[in-house]
């Protein structure tokens, strides 16, 4: 989550005045709120640390989504696209794992990688296309 919130402080320093900008802040609330419960989660267990995790990925996929479609005229919006409809999903499958015999951090790792390479996939297309309007 507090990787989200850098990612979205940048892309709100990059995109000017033009795009979602109140989804942005929705979306760097929502990471920070995260981090903090996914602290307090921790002290619970494994369980609850999906549960939060999972909340988190589904709504932020779903804004991440949503400012992704709005934006697709900029270029480079499918990999956000894909990032935000996977998160939805993900999200699910974290909070049903935590109610199963052996709830487990690892597939968190597999997420937050995958979720990396979008971001830098995205960002990459968005400075192209910047490059070429400038």
């Amino acid at each position: 989550p507090l990787f989200d919130v850098a990612a979205a402080v940048v892309d709100h320093r990059t995109s000017g005045a033009k795009g979602p900008r109140v989804l942005l802040y929705v979306n760097m609330a929502l990471s920070l709120l995260t981090a903090v419960g996914v602290a307090v989660a921790a002290t619970s267990g494994i369980p609850d640390i999906l549960r939060v995790w999972g909340a988190w990925a589904i709504t932020a996929g779903l804004v991440q989504l949503f400012v992704a479609v709005r934006r697709y005229r900029l270029g480079g919006q499918w990999a956000m696209i894909l990032s935000g409809g996977i998160s939805t999903f993900a999200g699910t499958g974290f909070i049903l794992m935590a109610t199963g015999p052996k709830a487990s951090l690892t597939g968190l790792a597999g997420y937050a990688t995958l979720g990396g390479i979008f971001f830098l996939i995205s960002a990459l297309r968005l400075r192209q296309r910047a490059g070429k309007v400038n």
